[in-house]
């Protein structure tokens, strides 16, 4: 956030461009480009939404999907930019909230546009807070050729004599371009070649976007390198290095014991072990209470029990994992349990062993036995872990004393 506040401080107009950009298209592209050279303004900046209220009851693509595919499409305009104030903030996304947000950034003379379709319009005055939000910043109407200019130019009339509002009408034919089109294209298998930059089409066929997830059985979750760029933004230093050294130690433990699949699964579950376990405490209730993550009473005593149950619905919505197996191993990562999946006792154990953990007392002896056999090493660091926790005065959870119970006659 503070780079955007250096980056617009010195603006002296800002068009803005909101939308779900599901997918972004060469139409909002085309749109801004025409708004940014008939107004000269500064900048054109591209707000993709978070949790749209007018579309609270639509499916929308994943924040950090359309965050990603708006940050390709418009990196070789200088002139553009991208924000995340949408999709960061929490709860149902309002335009006054976001014209206000954007106003603190800015000078405090600054004019702002922003760039509507004239669907819109019509409906301004259904908004929160409509008669502060025109008053804050000047609308621009955009549409596709053959819209019903009377209608339109009715309620641009209307909104200026109520509330002296500048608002601005501007014709794109770019605009019969549509994001519900490439969608409908990309689900049967058509091309949408050419609708939208290149970058976009081949970020949405890595992902397998806007397939018909009913018959596509793949799993989605971000790329590797995208989760450990997040991670590296939510984690401190010592716990992006400890979360790396887990991930390579969960790898080399899969390569072993089980398959080409479990490796790949290893590594995921690995880097998002610890995904939560930095949020500041504020952060970390507002996220429990969001997502509905389950508090049993031992976790209200010990919040240090929190974070990997947090962290599963974590790894879920926010950097999009599908597999539960993955999901289990992030869950129980701290407290084990009774007969745990293979995965579940890889993540586990590397937690405990991992090359970049500090030497302690029993540490070399759990590394041999991870190696000859994972059930035995499982054993030795429950009896460890609990006797650790008895002796600092804290209590135990269920889950660890079932899971040693479960593995003491190994």
């Amino acid at each position: 956030m503070r780079d955007e506040i250096e980056g617009f401080k010195n603006c002296k107009s800002i068009a803005i461009m909101g939308g779900t950009f599901d997918p972004i298209h060469n139409g909002h592209l085309v749109t801004a480009e025409a708004v940014r050279h008939r107004f000269n303004v500064d900048k054109v900046v591209f707000i993709p939404t978070g949790r749209p209220a007018h579309k609270s009851q639509k499916q929308v693509t994943h924040n950090e999907h359309r965050y990603l595919m708006t940050v390709l499409a418009t990196m070789r305009n200088e002139n553009f930019e991208v924000s995340r104030i949408e999709i960061d903030r929490p709860g149902v996304t309002y335009t006054i909230d976001t014209i206000e947000e954007l106003k603190s950034m800015c000078q405090p003379d600054v004019r702002l546009y922003f760039i509507t379709g004239a669907d819109a319009i019509h409906q301004i005055m259904s908004w929160k807070e409509p008669e502060r939000l025109v008053s804050l910043c000047d609308f621009v109407a955009v549409t596709r050729p053959g819209y019903d200019r009377a209608s339109l130019f009715g309620d641009i009339r209307e909104i200026r004599e109520k509330f002296a509002s500048r608002i601005h009408f501007m014709e794109v034919p770019a605009l019969a371009i549509s994001s519900s089109d490439i969608r409908d294209r990309a689900k049967k298998g058509a091309p949408i070649k050419y609708l939208l930059p290149q970058t976009v089409e081949d970020y949405i066929h890595k992902f397998c976007l806007y397939h018909d997830t009913e018959k596509d059985e793949v799993k989605f979750m971000l790329d590797l390198e995208v989760m450990q760029e997040k991670l590296q933004s939510a984690l401190s230093i010592k716990r992006y290095i400890h979360t790396m050294g887990v991930a390579d130690e969960a790898e080399r433990l899969a390569e072993i014991y089980g398959t080409q699949g479990d490796k790949q699964k290893a590594r995921v579950a690995g880097l998002l072990h610890d995904c939560a376990k930095d949020f500041p405490i504020e952060v970390r209730d507002r996220f429990c209470k969001e997502y509905k993550v389950p508090m049993d009473v031992n976790m209200k005593k010990t919040t240090d029990l929190i974070h990997p149950f947090l962290g599963a619905e974590v790894a879920r919505r926010d950097y999009l994992v599908g597999d539960e197996e993955i999901l289990d191993a992030i869950r129980f990562h701290t407290t084990g349990r009774a007969n745990m999946s293979l995965l579940e006792k890889i993540i586990y154990i590397a937690d405990y062993i991992e090359p970049n953990r500090e030497k302690f007392e029993g540490i070399e002896e759990a590394r041999r036995l991870a190696y000859l056999d994972l059930d035995m090493a499982m054993k030795y660091i429950l009896e460890e872990t609990i006797e650790y926790v008895k002796s600092k005065g804290r209590e135990l959870h269920p889950f660890s004393l079932e899971a040693l119970e479960y593995y003491k006659d190994c």
